[in-house]
């Protein structure tokens, strides 16, 4: 009698899988070297030791007033233009059956794909290059933003064109900072008098200061945020730490790796940034939108964000995008107003 197991047809084993997927998902390496999964794990070893003689840094004790980024957004309550049609990806599973995992809600951790991802971006994060910004300067964030716009009796969004956004944050917070949108006036963003920065109202000096335990970190960001679902205020204040704050590369390395642990994460395989560059994106949906990190699929530098209606409603029809931007600069700069040198964008 043969007492060999016999093998499953129906799906695929989980490292063909996996090797499916990310085939999809991510280009081969440019440079003939190492092969993939050696890569990782070289430099997801650079990166433990690193995070692990890491020392957390004293943060500042004040901080700007909070603005508030528009991407932010209700559905009952949507603020300020872009609203357009397309079809949202929530399922990545492999074949039927196979790794099928809800994007929406509770469950384990992200889909084995979206972790899988989020370590590939970790790392390149980390590796990455970035000047030291001094507590008397100010970080200079250039984005092209578009939100959608609801009146207050309902009904459909409306749209308004794609603008420029440029912010001047003081970096330990001690002073005035600005924020300039394209085709409104300039608003003084006023140095606080009041309590410490947050994960809510952060500076520099404080994301620089976050610890690059990931746990640590998600534990800090959970405890520390507005009120509301703990998990998608998590990856929502990740989210606006990315794209409004110039983290250390270490800290930033971190930031993803917390978003590996929030439930519910997962994959889009094709998304555009305001700047209308295509990439990959990491998804959470919930309360009926879907927010996309979009991503380089070669370098995994992070490009911008999307909101998008994952349910049909009185705002539109699912796929509705209501929120997009993309990053196209970040600097320190030693003065409020002040550009940095032109710099090749992507």
């Amino acid at each position: 009698m043969n007492a060999t197991p016999r093998r499953d047809t129906q799906c695929p084993s989980s490292a063909e899988a996996e090797r499916r997927e990310l085939a999809e998902l991510l280009p081969p390496p440019a440079v003939p070297g190492l092969d993939a999964d050696r890569q990782l794990l070289l430099r997801r070893e650079v990166l433990r030791r690193a995070a692990a003689s890491a020392e957390p840094q004293g943060g500042a004790t004040r901080r700007p007033a909070r603005y508030r980024r528009p991407v932010r957004i209700a559905v009952p309550a949507l603020a300020c233009a872009l609203a357009v049609a397309g079809v949202v990806t929530v399922d990545l599973g492999g074949s039927a059956g196979c790794d099928r995992a809800a994007v929406a809600g509770g469950g384990a951790t992200g889909t084995s794909q979206a972790v899988r991802l989020l370590d590939r971006i970790a790392l390149a994060a980390a590796g990455a290059e970035q000047e030291t910004v001094r507590a008397d300067q100010f970080v200079y964030i250039e984005s092209r933003v578009a939100y959608a716009a609801q009146s207050a009796a309902g009904g459909p969004v409306t749209t308004a064109p794609v603008h420029t956004r440029q912010v001047w944050l003081s970096a330990d917070g001690s002073r005035p900072g600005l924020l300039r949108e394209e085709g409104g006036p300039d608003t003084r963003l006023d140095a606080s008098r009041g309590s410490g920065p947050s994960i809510d109202t952060p500076t520099h000096a404080y994301v620089a200061s976050l610890p690059t335990d990931p746990d640590a970190l998600l534990k800090l960001i959970r405890d520390g945020g507005r009120s509301g679902d703990p998990d998608q205020r998590a990856f929502a204040a990740i989210g606006d730490l990315l794209a409004e704050t110039w983290a250390p590369p270490q800290v930033s390395a971190a930031l993803y790796r917390a978003a590996e642990r929030i439930p519910g994460v997962a994959v889009v395989p094709s998304a555009v940034d305001a700047a209308g560059r295509e990439g990959v994106a990491v998804a959470r949906t919930a309360h009926g939108q879907q927010t996309q990190w979009v991503f380089d699929r070669t370098t995994y530098a992070f490009l911008g964000e999307r909101r998008v209606l994952s349910e049909a409603g009185d705002a539109g029809p699912a796929g509705t995008v209501v929120g997009t931007s993309a990053v196209l600069a970040k600097a320190a700069v030693d003065r409020v107003g002040e550009l940095p040198p032109e710099q090749p964008r992507g």
